[in-house]
């Protein structure tokens, strides 16, 4: 007797949209959902992590200012827990400080929009992040001669082990950052237009603002670089995008 195989049912997308400004909270669960996703809606930190503990969620779209527990709380809590450590979280803030940014991620968001924002460049976010870990690094298959350790001077670039060394020091660097060094070194001397980066490296198919390039370029080269004001390695391209030349 032949056994039955039956398929998984496939999970639904479930959004978390958690944003204290009801009219805002409102427009972007609107959205989502004409988009075909589910949604759960929080307006503070606490109820924030009270519904993500309750059911799995996909994303979560994660307001930096909120009454009861920060955001960036929220972030940093949700990264501790084995059952939302992986989920994409995309922040939304009303800051255009960098610092503020850059500590954001560096407590495991996965990306941001500075508000106002535009409902397609959101959207092609929310897209981007839901589409992570299907695709290899950059989106596009390995060069034919390239192995699974790319090397510049003095950088090494384990791919498999995800390690970056400078000088045989290791670098701890996020997700982000590691897939746009790895990016950036494979295609070395070659300038890269901040579009093509946002394309192949975060994977938006939605060229608008590209400031969040300009963002990991310079949190890289504080990472990389012997003196981060006078970039020798990651070299800016004026009006164009960037180049690695190390």
């Amino acid at each position: 007797m032949q056994q039955q195989h039956s398929q998984q049912p496939q999970q639904p997308v479930v959004i978390l949209v958690v944003e204290d400004d009801e009219a805002l909270r409102e427009t972007i669960v609107y959205n989502l959902r004409a988009d075909g996703y589910e949604t759960l809606a929080a307006a503070d930190g606490v109820t924030a992590l009270e519904l993500a503990r309750q059911r799995p969620v996909s994303l979560v779209l994660l307001d930096v200012m909120l009454p009861r527990l920060s955001g960036l709380d929220v972030c940093r809590q949700l990264r501790a827990r084995p059952a939302t450590a992986d989920v994409p979280i995309l922040m939304l803030t009303a800051r255009a400080e960098e610092s503020d940014i850059v500590v954001g991620l560096e407590l495991g968001a996965d990306d941001y929009v500075t508000k106002p924002f535009s409902w397609s460049e959101t959207r092609a976010r929310v897209r981007a992040l839901l589409r992570r870990g299907r695709a290899t690094v950059g989106g596009e298959s390995p060069q034919p001669e390239e192995s699974e350790v790319l090397e510049a001077g003095d950088l090494r670039i384990d791919l498999a082990r995800h390690e970056v060394t400078k000088r045989g020091q290791p670098i701890e660097l996020p997700t982000r950052l590691f897939e746009l060094l790895a990016y950036l070194v494979r295609y070395k001397g070659t300038v890269l237009t901040r579009g093509r980066l946002l394309e192949r490296v975060w994977g938006y198919d939605y060229a608008g603002d590209t400031r969040t390039v300009d963002v990991h370029v310079r949190w890289l080269r504080e990472k990389l670089e012997d003196d981060p004001a006078n970039p020798q390695l990651i070299q800016t391209v004026r009006g164009v995008g960037y180049r690695f030349k190390g």
